[in-house]
């Protein structure tokens, strides 16, 4: 029988280089203490970021009442005008800025918002910079996309915050393209301040070097509020997200703030990756603003975890500072382990506690921190607490 010259061998074709990213280890420790979990292990999650609340009540009615015999379509690609114009108020009425719901693009979550804004931004072999300890996604995505990423180290007595002498130094050694920060920050809960956000702005404006601000945990602070970068510049390219702040993770909605050049480029990028975001979560997530009470109650209660936690883990040998934000805390471990994936497989296999490595959000010295997410229910957080104490003893 003659062979099909059409027809390939499946385990000869290659995969592509782009595809070779790293994983994302939060989701590998969630897929395994979930397995666990179904193996009737007894399991405290405290290595995903994402809210133990459920969306507001409000948000639910909206998307049940629009199911009811209205056609659930495809929407204009940058999202509903209702919504943009929503998302638009929000920053007059939280930050006091003046944004047109025109720059404003939703977005299929905030991770959708990160590859339009790189697509639109930056061409392959482009050079960005990004905090060490930071959000793993972003080095995926950018490497994925053909994009260098220049690593910019961070250190505890800074607050593990980027400064604009950080980006300039970067800059000048060999030209960056754009960089990328976030505030609060994942890992680490760190907070900048205005002014250390409008000396970025300044500088990478002076320099011609993009901005990307992450914006998704404002909201999550725990004491000042957390400024907009847009405050200090019309060229900053915002993302943020319903996730966090306002409890809708699996709804996948966020958004871009863009300069006015960039929103075309983005909207035919968006017509073609994605035709348009869900719009049953466009529909809820244009009614959460409303629902601030049942917010604030949320944070009240990570407020609560957060210093259940940081009361105890001192007590156990663990190294932290208290975050401004997020529902993070970054510890070092380094008194117990300088193998952060090797601690975090012991701890869940031995005391059912699920944290994340922090080799997730530093490849060169993550091997002597976690991570742990203080944002389910108070009774986990104090388990979690007891059983760490009790393994560690």
């Amino acid at each position: 029988m003659t062979k099909d010259p059409l027809l390939v061998d499946s385990s000869r074709v290659p995969l592509s280089r782009r595809s070779n990213v790293a994983p994302f280890m939060a989701l590998d420790v969630l897929a395994s203490a979930t397995r666990r979990a179904r193996e009737g292990q007894d399991i405290v999650h405290l290595e995903i970021g994402e809210p133990g609340a459920p969306p507001p009540r409000g948000v639910r009615d909206a998307a049940i009442a629009a199911l009811d015999g209205r056609k659930i379509g495809y929407t204009e690609a940058l999202g509903r005008p209702e919504l943009r114009a929503r998302i638009a108020r929000h920053y007059y009425d939280t930050y006091g800025v003046t944004v047109p719901p025109e720059r404003i693009a939703v977005t299929t979550g905030s991770s959708a918002g990160f590859a339009l804004a790189f697509l639109a931004l930056f061409d392959p072999g482009a050079r960005v910079a990004i905090a060490a300890p930071g959000y793993p996604a972003y080095r995926n995505i950018l490497e994925a996309f053909g994009i260098e990423t220049v690593t910019i180290e961070t250190a505890r007595a800074d607050r593990f915050t980027m400064t604009a002498t950080m980006i300039e130094a970067k800059h000048r050694a060999k030209k960056l393209d754009g960089i990328l920060l976030m505030s609060p920050a994942n890992p680490t809960g760190m907070m900048m301040s205005g002014d250390e956000l409008r000396g970025i702005a300044e500088t990478c404006d002076r320099l011609g070097v993009a901005f990307i601000s992450d914006e998704v945990y404002h909201g999550l602070t725990y004491g000042e509020a957390a400024e907009t970068a847009l405050k200090f510049s019309s060229n900053v390219i915002v993302a943020n997200s319903f996730s966090k702040y306002f409890c809708m993770t699996g709804w996948r909605i966020g958004w871009l703030v863009l300069p006015e050049h960039f929103v075309r480029p983005v909207e035919r990028l968006q017509q073609s990756l994605s035709i348009s975001v869900p719009f049953l979560s466009q529909i809820g997530a244009e009614v959460v603003f409303d629902a601030q009470d049942e917010l604030q109650a949320v944070l009240a209660g990570y407020a609560r975890n957060r210093n259940i936690l940081l009361n105890e883990l001192p007590g156990i040998g663990f190294d932290v500072l208290a975050a401004d934000g997020s529902f993070y805390l970054y510890a070092d471990i380094s008194r117990f382990s300088d193998n952060s994936l090797d601690f975090c497989a012991r701890l869940l296999d031995a005391a059912g506690v699920a944290t994340t490595p922090g080799l997730d959000f530093d490849r060169r010295r993550g091997t002597s921190a976690i991570r742990l997410s203080f944002a389910g229910p108070e009774g986990d957080i104090i388990e979690a607490a007891r059983r760490l104490k009790a393994w560690l003893r």
